[in-house]
């Protein structure tokens, strides 16, 4: 079935024996694969835009199935974007009445005054109506019904799914791709290369993720690199925390980690943390912490 998009010069991607899986599998396989492709930066123009309508009906299914239309709202980043995915994949794969509903639990929620959508997120369809936005109270025209309405939405797309299974649906819809590529793991390791190579932007993609991961690094590994930077080495891996690393007469939580030039330690006091040779015990370099505003 067309959607009415542009043919994508990108392919869909699956596993080999997605051709003989389990419907789940098969969808399952497409996920592990946007994942891949999303981890090496590529972004949204470089995927099939099928293998995305396909990824994120399974993110709406899974959601909903979970808590409901709320815990879609709840969980997706960016609803414009997202939800076009989802309208044009249940499209696609033939699922026109659970496009119908989802349309109409859309505008639902769409419609909710703010105090409504809260108690519907916070599942509250049945607490005391004060608060709520109804015409009786001042703040609108949407009432608690509104939020039970909603509900009432949630139950009909569980019930929707014993005549229209979307998970089989999606598979069958991923399995009839034109042009569909079956590639292994080395095989999709290169295939995904080969889209890299052609970001024009690499670079920068390159130094804004760095910068995002370590805006969401954690303590240690922030004072790892911080010691790294004060000994002039470079950190390739973290790969372990020990709990029981004797340091000057105490056992204490050590993080063991590699550089351009060996394996270190990192262990801290109140005051400093350290870059500890393994082998020699000796100090490679030292920061210390800043102290808090009182």
């Amino acid at each position: 079935m067309s959607t009415g998009q542009p043919a994508s010069k990108h392919p869909v991607v699956l596993a080999p024996e997605s051709a003989e899986a389990a419907n789940e599998d098969v969808v399952d396989s497409n996920v592990t694969v946007v994942n891949a492709m999303y981890a090496e930066l590529l972004d949204a123009p470089e995927i099939a835009p099928n293998a995305l309508r396909s990824y994120y009906v399974d993110f709406y299914l899974t959601q909903a199935l979970a808590g409901g239309f709320a815990q879609y709202v709840f969980t997706v980043p960016e609803r414009e974007e997202i939800d076009a995915y989802v309208r044009e994949g249940l499209e696609g794969m033939g699922a026109t009445a659970h496009l119908a509903l989802f349309n109409r639990t859309a505008a639902a929620f769409d419609a909710l005054s703010e105090d409504d959508a809260d108690a519907y997120l916070d599942g509250d369809a049945d607490g005391d109506s004060e608060g709520f936005g109804g015409a009786d109270n001042g703040g609108g025209t949407a009432s608690p019904e509104a939020v039970r309405e909603l509900e009432r939405l949630d139950d009909e797309f569980e019930s929707l799914l014993e005549s229209e299974d979307i998970l089989a649906l999606n598979a069958a819809w991923l399995r009839g791709q034109e042009g569909l590529l079956l590639l292994d793991g080395e095989q999709l390791e290169l295939h995904i290369a080969e889209r890299v190579a052609r970001i024009p932007n690499l670079a920068e993609r390159q130094a804004e993720a760095a910068e995002e991961a370590l805006e969401n690094a954690p303590e240690f590994e922030l004072i790892i690199r911080e010691l790294c930077d004060v000994a002039g080495q470079e950190l390739q891996k973290i790969t372990m925390g020990d709990p029981n690393y004797e340091h000057n007469g105490e056992t204490v939580l050590a993080w063991h980690f590699t550089t351009d030039q060996g394996d270190f330690i990192m262990v801290e006091d109140d005051e400093e943390a350290y870059m500890i040779s393994p082998s020699t015990k000796e100090i490679i370099a030292a920061v210390e912490f800043e102290e808090a505003d009182a």
